[in-house]
């Protein structure tokens, strides 16, 4: 198992290297998040002590039946899920960021909690640039407006969007989902927002990921290709359904 993922995270690097090299980019501008969604903690530090230091958590019960198995390591942990609002107490114990902030209740509850501990935390916008009703995020049309509405809330450092692409077997059709989230960034910049100068894209899992770093991605979200296939069966992009 160990030589297998050490083995794997390097592969994927190369595929990284391999993708700025193409696109004209520093391979130092794109960093690995280590997917882990149902990924138990022995294999996620595998991982870590191979050199990695970003994961990210779906569900709120992972982050915490896998925290005493991380203890001692240097990580930082993002969730990357549809966050419940009755959930946020119990997410922001482990993580230092969010990319999955989609809606003004989310934010406005986020705001309270990080208030009540005099705390500040990093945030991405999650955008629907593909569309489809089994992902969360905003429509595009409503991102920008939407900044300006968070933007009040002084707790919430927005660093970026986050989107999952459309995935599919023809490069032609995963690509403009990928594009559009470059394209939103750059609409937002235009409208000079102030406070918002730089802003990071997290976009590209394994299927996906020479497209997004083309596209500019800051952020790869990576499990799969690390840590093998562990939906057999499952809609896996559904982010509906719950597990």
């Amino acid at each position: 198992m160990k030589d297998m993922i050490i083995s794997n995270l390097k592969q994927v690097h190369e595929r990284i290297e391999n993708a700025c090299k193409l696109s004209g980019r520093n391979v130092s501008d794109v960093q690995l998040l280590l997917a882990t969604k149902t990924v138990p903690a022995d294999k996620i530090r595998i991982a870590i002590e191979a050199g990695e230091t970003l994961i990210g958590e779906n569900k709120m019960q992972e982050l915490r039946d896998k925290d005493s198995g991380l203890q001692g390591l240097d990580i930082k942990r993002h969730f990357i899920g549809h966050l419940q609002t009755n959930k946020i107490k119990d997410v922001l114990k482990y993580v230092t960021c969010i990319q999955s902030l989609d809606r003004l209740s989310l934010a406005e509850e986020l705001h309270k909690q990080l208030q009540n501990q005099g705390r500040n935390l990093d945030v991405f916008i999650q955008v629907n640039t593909s569309y489809e009703e089994s992902k969360f995020g905003l429509p595009p049309k409503d991102v920008v407006s939407f900044i300006r509405e968070i933007k009040k809330y002084n707790t919430l450092n927005i660093k970026g969007l986050m989107t999952i692409g459309l995935l599919d077997v023809e490069k032609e059709k995963m690509q403009p989902s990928l594009s559009l989230l470059r394209q939103i960034r750059d609409e937002i910049y235009a409208e000079e927002i102030e406070g918002i100068t730089e802003l990071k894209l997290s976009m590209g899992m394994s299927q996906d990921l020479e497209l997004a770093i083309a596209e500019g991605s800051n952020i790869v979200r990576v499990g799969t290709s690390i840590f093998g296939n562990r939906f057999l069966g499952k809609e896996i992009w559904n982010e509906n359904i719950a597990e």
